[in-house]
């Protein structure tokens, strides 16, 4: 099968939705007036027929107005005027050329994002460390994944999002959602959820936890000591799993000296949790058969959050359920391709196969590949948020490129972010919408979107997908591939080192992952393609061997440790860095709504979309408001020690007295990141978007 031969059911393409980590199965075709529309594909087992809004309005993107079509390059009266590809490719070819050869090769950045397909994500990578010899790559992904992957690779030896199918969930008698809302954001997830009973643990009452059995609603940044006390209580009260514990972990003992401290009232204290829910939870917990535990980026986005994430598989751990069949623990991975994206090459510290750079063994195999000595590989860079904020500086990049990202409204500290962006001397962005970070590039370059290009996706489960073409791009787009290979030739590579067809990449990247943690050799194209369900590890058999199955369950036998066993983190609950004080009462925490993704780039110019979430508010207590002068559907100022937002006021009784909520998925003044800090966790390196302390106002007419 060629690789631009679409699978078609009923002369309809099949591929998967270009939304979140789920990759829901979707059909795409003409409808009578010759538009693209789409419907869910009935027989995949994650989606099961079903999709959300977002999904069913995904077509609409493809021709919006404010489709990027031509290159973009800014003149001299400051003004972004088009060109033609040739022109774009030159202008940024010589000035990272000049910029490197004045600044060293570290004066040059990368920035990626987890929507792009695993070729992207592969190749970007590898056009970072060869064309332009830098270290200074990280991605979006680092604001999403990165606590509960450091966490699961400390505890598990290996970070897969779901090492289980999803499926497993829908079996299950209980499941613990810590900080999750797949309600609104990721609603066909709810299919497999309506028959186990729900623990949601949440500041808000969502959507999740109001279909809940029982919600656990602590204050923002508590969630470590929440955690903590539910380990104690399965301790105490005769829950734990004592010989799952000596044959199959390690570290317990050190573990529960930390967590012998948090009995239930002392958690109460903190995190206003009563005891009694604490103990029915974990009631819940330890009397089914059937278990999960499962996080999101409620419990995940702080400068605890790896410890926090940690905690919470302690918790699964004393209960004996990692790698037992029908029970387990889980990430729910947010974007795209969230899980793939974070494996094969565009984190600061990796290599493909989620290898890292560090690792001798691992430089090598990944050179041989590459045709390079390993000694010409680049060390480990600066994180996400790091990598921002030196850009323009003295030992920063000076020059930056973006692809698959909006940091304006997605990053952390965004005000400062922003300044940093525009002390460049070269910002070029890859986008085929006109995002808040392309309006501030020096180049724009349009670039292909979902529906018009072949690859693969790694969804939460770590099954790889095929994306399929439906349509043709617009005349004057190319793909991410093409522009890579463009650029790299201009910069003096060879061009056979930069393949521009989807199959030659992801065969390379199959090699280059041979032997790693995520090992996709031995999957293809012809295999995804004939409909095999595929997990990785997939590696390449031996010859004369049958093709390896893939791995849907993880850790049946044994972790991924050395000596196979799991590990139970020493953690220990602490505040946040910017907790409420008499200047800034409110706690505000982040999120997404239903109708809304990310930075809203694209779902903003959905007019469905938008006209179902078209602004930011800001979600605040009727007693709270009443104390600050707000009133229902009225302007308010929320202001923090790092910034202010303005957002329109919406009462909600079933939220904390101590705690507003802002979507972040809004650019200029409504931008909820102007409030966010520049706090990281320790060893993953997310911000802190989950709590800082604000003030609410009432907003006045500037002057």
């Amino acid at each position: 099968m060629s690789e631009h031969t679409a699978v078609r059911v009923s002369e309809r393409t099949a591929t998967h939705c270009p939304y979140c980590a789920l990759q829901c199965a979707t059909l795409l075709g003409r409808s009578p007036d010759g538009t693209l529309d789409v419907e869910p594909a009935p027989d995949f087992p994650v989606n099961r027929g079903g999709l959300c809004q977002k999904g069913w309005t995904a077509p609409a993107l493809l021709d919006t107005p404010r489709r990027l079509r031509t290159p973009l390059v800014r003149g001299a009266d400051g003004r972004q005027t088009p060109t033609d590809w040739d022109t774009a490719l030159d202008t940024v070819a010589d000035r990272l050329l000049r910029i490197r050869d004045e600044h060293g090769p570290d004066a040059v950045g990368v920035f990626g994002g987890g929507g792009l397909t695993n070729e992207k994500a592969y190749l970007l990578g590898k056009f970072a460390r060869l064309a332009l010899g830098t270290s200074q790559i990280d991605y979006n992904g680092r604001f999403c994944m990165s606590s509960a992957a450091a966490a699961g690779n400390a505890a598990f030896g290996t970070d897969r999002g779901l090492p289980f199918p999803v499926t497993d969930l829908g079996e299950a008698e209980v499941i613990l959602l810590a900080g999750a809302n797949p309600a609104e954001t990721m609603p066909p997830l709810m299919r497999h959820l309506t028959r186990p009973d729900l623990i949601v643990v949440d500041p808000r009452r969502t959507r999740t936890a109001a279909a809940a059995a029982l919600h656990l609603q602590p204050a923002p940044g508590t969630d470590l000591a929440l955690a903590l006390g539910l380990f104690h209580l399965a301790v105490t009260d005769g829950r734990l799993d004592k010989t799952y514990v000596d044959e199959r972990t390690r570290g317990f003992d050190e573990t529960w000296r930390r967590a012998v401290t948090w009995w239930p009232e002392r958690v109460e204290r903190v995190t206003g949790v009563p005891v009694a829910d604490q103990r029915r939870a974990v009631r819940m917990l330890g009397d089914a058969s059937r278990t999960h535990v499962l996080t999101g980026r409620g419990v995940e986005q702080h400068s605890k959050g790896t410890d926090t994430a940690a905690a919470f598989i302690n918790l699964a751990l004393a209960l004996g359920l990692p790698g037992r069949e029908g029970s387990g623990y889980g990430t729910l991975t947010g974007q795209g391709n969230g899980q793939g994206g974070r494996e094969h090459g565009q984190k600061a510290d990796q290599l493909p196969g989620y290898r890292l750079i560090t690792d001798p063994g691992a430089r090598a195999r990944v050179a041989a590949v590459w045709g390079v000595d390993p000694a010409t590989l680049p060390g480990p860079g600066r994180s996400a948020y790091e990598l921002l904020d030196a850009l323009g500086t003295d030992d920063g990049p000076r020059a930056l490129l973006v692809l698959g990202s909006n940091p304006v409204v997605s990053a952390p500290n965004a005000a400062h972010v922003t300044r940093r962006l525009a002390a460049l001397d070269l910002l070029v962005v890859a986008d085929f919408v006109p995002s808040e970070t392309a309006a501030m590039a020096d180049v724009v370059l349009p670039v292909t979107q979902w529906a018009e290009e072949e690859g693969t996706m790694t969804n939460l489960e770590g099954r790889v997908l095929r994306r399929r073409r439906a349509t043709p791009p617009p005349p004057g787009v190319r793909g991410d591939l093409e522009l890579l290979h463009g650029l790299a030739v201009r910069l003096g590579e060879p061009p056979e080192r930069y393949p521009t067809r989807p199959r030659e990449v992801f065969d390379e990247l199959r090699a280059a992952s041979r032997g790693g943690i995520a090992d996709y050799s031995g999957i293809d194209y012809d295999r995804l393609d004939a409909g095999e369900a595929l997990h990785w590890p997939c590696p390449q058999p031996a010859d004369g061997e049958p093709p390896h199955p893939g791995t849907p369950r993880l850790f049946l036998d044994r972790f991924a440790h050395p000596d196979g066993r799991a590990r139970f983190a020493e953690v220990d609950h602490r505040d946040g860095a910017d907790p409420p004080d008499a200047e800034r009462p409110q706690y505000a925490t982040t999120g997404r709504v239903l109708a809304q993704y990310q930075s809203g780039a694209q779902t903003r110019l959905v007019p469905e979309l938008n006209e179902a979430a078209p602004e930011v508010f800001v979600q605040i207590h009727p007693d709270t408001a009443a104390r600050a002068r707000l009133t229902d559907g009225r302007l308010a100022v929320v202001r923090s020690a790092h910034g202010a937002t303005v957002a329109r006021v919406r009462l909600d009784g079933t939220l904390r007295p101590d705690t507003v909520f802002l979507p972040f998925h809004y650019g200029g003044d409504g931008r909820a990141n102007l409030l966010t800090g520049p706090a990281l966790d320790p060893r993953s390196r997310m911000p802190e978007f989950k709590v800082t302390a604000v003030r609410v106002e009432p907003w006045t007419e500037p002057g």
